[in-house]
């Protein structure tokens, strides 16, 4: 026998023996407890299985011990109409009330025939908010089947969170919120009764605490990565194009919109934040709009903002200062950044009159949607693209993800990782919606070949961050 044979026999026992899952299902449920609700769990022939109850907060069974690093994988049968979830590095919050004190990262489980987003990863009751929805690949969207037992496993090691359903990955979060807590099986609160007696349950739930790094499964090339640690970008990212557009220091790689230099006045760069100053709510008439040095084409951009109460702001793409020379904001494609609540814009009512001789009869009233957040402004409403639900909110002093998508012409905005909108701006549809808007007297608008990327100041305080590009092919 070779050395080469030997030392690999030898590689597979050592890692087999080392590999050492242990199940979390023993003869009784004594290592797991109630964390919260008022559903029952029982176990039965190896299979933990729990039943809905109308009006109750989520119901939690949760194992006593904590984990830290680990691989789990289960089985779950999940009835139809039912959401559900298993909490991994979760806890306590002895403070809230009895709805929600338990607090973490969910992998999902969702039954939900047009959104489909298992395998997904929820913040419970923490920040409230899906840190990755499955909003990305097809392939992990119809990963879970319904009306069928699934095999769900989720890799959770270090600041990395991958989930796979029935061998399909269905997520790649980089976060750093949590490190360690306990795994709890979740029967969803629900309010309507043809929910009740409806059925979620589990078996072949087992851990993997040690020799981690031998057993991780290769990522699959339809998941992209959603980064949410600040002024980091991981090797797979970098491998990919990535690249940042702010250092976090200094204004290198952007300039004022009128002049060569970065603006004296009007931004201000702390802590890895690039922050637009209040001054008096009208368009650059401080430190003036800041446009990128390189001018893109193809590309997928993406930043974090924060806006102040009652805030207006914009990205604006395929910009040429050069060629449009106007007053105020450079002209470009925006994608609006706006209070949707406090900011009169973003619902503002347009009246529309029908002239007889030298009278004007009003006609109608409307609002005007096209200028809310995530929106192409003043031609296209973002719209929640991805659920059966209107648009999720941005909040004042919170922090959000936009992200532009360009392509051969495909235009795509999306809003915390949710698709809002997408467009072809070479397409006749496109072209009608300029001539009849206040852009039909520029030549060419939204059809340049490529373009600078603005951030506009309009006097409100509107904070950036991690400000990165890729281009594409």
């Amino acid at each position: 026998m070779s050395k080469k044979i030997l030392a690999l026999i030898i590689f597979f026992v050592v890692n087999h023996n080392n590999s050492q899952w242990i199940s979390l299902i023993k003869d009784d449920l004594s290592n797991w407890e109630i964390k919260q609700g008022d559903a029952q769990f029982k176990l039965n022939d190896g299979v933990i299985s729990a039943v809905s109850v109308l009006n109750s907060p989520s119901t939690y069974l949760g194992t006593k011990d904590f984990y830290s690093d680990f691989i789990l994988e289960f089985e779950v049968f999940v009835d139809k109409g039912l959401n559900s979830g298993v909490q991994f590095r979760s806890l306590i919050n002895k403070n809230a009330n009895s709805r929600n004190k338990v607090y973490g990262y969910q992998c999902e489980l969702d039954t939900d025939e047009f959104r489909r987003w298992s395998g997904g990863i929820y913040d419970q009751s923490r920040r409230g908010l899906f840190l990755y929805p499955i909003t990305f690949s097809e392939k992990s969207r119809n990963a879970f089947i319904n009306n069928q037992w699934n095999k769900l496993r989720v890799e959770s090691i270090g600041n990395v969170i991958k989930t796979w359903v029935n061998g399909i990955q269905c997520s790649y979060l980089i976060d750093d919120t949590s490190n360690e807590g306990f795994i709890a099986l979740q029967i969803h609160s629900i309010n309507s009764k043809e929910n009740v007696g409806k059925k979620v349950m589990w078996r072949n739930i087992r851990i993997l605490k040690s020799n981690l790094e031998n057993n991780l499964w290769s990522n699959q090339s339809h998941v992209r990565i959603i980064n949410n640690i600040d002024n980091f970008l991981c090797s797979d990212e970098i491998r990919s194009g990535w690249k940042f557009l702010f250092d976090g220091k200094s204004g290198n790689g952007w300039k004022s919109a009128n002049k060569n230099v970065f603006p004296e006045i009007g931004w201000e760069i702390n802590d890895g934040i690039l922050k637009v100053l209040e001054s008096d709510g009208t368009e650059s008439n401080f430190g003036g709009d800041i446009i990128t040095v390189e001018k893109y084409s193809n590309f997928e951009f993406e930043l974090d903002f924060k806006i102040s109460k009652g805030a207006n702001s914009g990205i604006k793409y395929f910009v040429d200062p050069k060629k449009y020379i106007v007053t105020g904001s450079s002209i470009g494609l925006e994608y609006q950044i706006i209070d949707d609540f406090n900011h009169p814009d973003a619902n503002k009512e347009i009246s529309v009159y029908e002239s007889n001789g030298n009278d004007k009869k009003l006609t109608k009233k409307y609002i005007k949607t096209n200028r809310t957040v995530a929106s192409l402004y003043d031609l296209i409403e973002a719209e929640n693209l991805m659920e059966s639900r209107s648009k999720r909110p941005v909040r004042p002093n919170s922090w959000h993800r936009a992200r532009i998508i360009s392509k051969n012409g495909h235009v795509e905005h999306w809003l915390d990782n949710i698709k809002v909108l997408e467009y072809n701006r070479f397409s006749q549809m496109f072209k009608s919606l300029i001539k009849y808007s206040k852009y039909s007297i520029f030549e060419d608008f939204g059809r340049l070949n490529s373009g600078h990327i603005l951030l506009q100041d309009h006097g409100n305080e509107v904070s950036f961050k991690n400000i990165k590009i890729r281009k594409l092919q």
